[in-house]
């Protein structure tokens, strides 16, 4: 059997998970009747302190979706380099918004209030206006880096001194909240928007929700529709991401011990040239001369261990809830004899 370290979306659902699945109470969505969808959308917006949230089949459609709500076509959004909307969401920005992009380069994806004031264009005619900044926590390029919170607070005053939305692409903030031992709230009363996901740390099969205020996510529901993603029993879904922040936030912690002892062995091998700091459940790390990052993967790959080649040189490892404490020793096993 594969020990699977290309994502933590590769997961599958508990038994547990499955039971709630199996038994949830479903209607139409579209018509607001599905009381599984209702409850899972209201049940997040509490744990934010946000007015309302909306359930959509995947992160890159939450984060579309906001996108498209914050700005108008001709405005720019502020984002880091490594940012998920910028590197893997097919272009979207342009397609989707008609908007252009200012990119910034931070510390392993995390971006200053320095930064973004330096970064938001002037009153011209001939600029696009700067309307939107968007962080990710964690950042998935970044190696599972977490944003230190006194920085997004400084980031906040920064948009609202200059009358910029502040978006949060939140696809593992599950992570970050465990590892700074930081709370829902804190985020939603800084963020204009967040996208979280459940179908990565969480481990639900699908899903994402986009938080945010009444009118906004009103608003959120009408782009959704057009983005073709408006849905109708979905609520066997939401059940499982019901279940999932009833019961696999806190279990994060564990994710997060494998990565360090993971990436501790990794470090003491001699073709590699540096490990990214690991914060949370994501393990970067560069290779030297003599081996490309296909290459290693390959020969994890010998050994029932499937990694992912990120770049040439850079290989990616993700801790998830179905990798269990033997699979991480016979990783660090099969990382010794390489």
């Amino acid at each position: 059997m594969n020990i699977d370290f290309r994502s933590d979306t590769v997961t599958k659902p508990s038994p547990g998970m499955l039971e709630a699945m199996m038994t949830a109470k479903v209607g139409d969505d579209v018509f607001g009747e599905d009381s599984s969808i209702n409850k899972l959308e209201q049940t997040a917006a509490a744990m934010f302190g946000m007015e309302a949230a909306i359930y959509c089949p995947s992160g890159t459609m939450t984060n579309q979706i906001a996108i498209k709500c914050h700005t108008q076509p001709g405005d720019e959004v502020i984002c880091d380099e490594s940012s998920h909307i910028y590197q893997y969401e097919g272009g979207g920005i342009a397609f989707n918004s008609g908007c252009s992009v200012k990119l910034l380069y931070g510390d392993n994806g995390r971006i200053t209030a320095e930064q973004v004031a330096a970064a938001i264009q002037p009153d011209d005619i001939h600029r696009p206006h700067s309307r939107l900044v968007s962080l990710e926590n964690t950042s998935n390029r970044g190696g599972g880096s977490c944003y230190d919170f006194e920085e997004i607070k400084k980031i906040k005053d920064v948009c609202t001194a200059n009358n910029l939305s502040l978006h949060l692409d939140g696809a593992r903030l599950w992570n970050a909240m465990i590892a700074k031992n930081e709370t829902p709230k804190q985020y939603g009363e800084v963020f204009n928007s967040i996208s979280v996901c459940l179908s990565k740390s969480l481990g639900c099969p699908v899903g994402s929700l986009l938080l945010g205020k009444k009118d906004f996510i009103k608003k959120a529901r009408r782009v959704r529709k057009v983005f073709g993603g408006a849905m109708r029993q979905a609520g066997f879904m939401a059940a499982a991401g019901i279940y999932a922040l009833e019961h696999n936030i806190e279990r994060l912690a564990e994710d997060h011990a494998y990565a360090a002892q993971i990436a501790a062995a990794i470090a003491q091998k001699k073709f590699v040239k540096q490990v990214l700091p690991v914060e949370t459940n994501i393990i970067i790390f560069e290779l030297n001369d003599g081996i490309t990052a296909p290459e290693l993967v390959a020969s994890f790959k010998e050994h029932d261990i499937l990694g992912y080649a990120i770049s040439p040189d850079r290989v990616r490892l993700v801790l998830h809830l179905d990798v269990t404490k033997e699979m991480v020793a016979k990783t660090i096993e099969v990382i010794n004899t390489l």
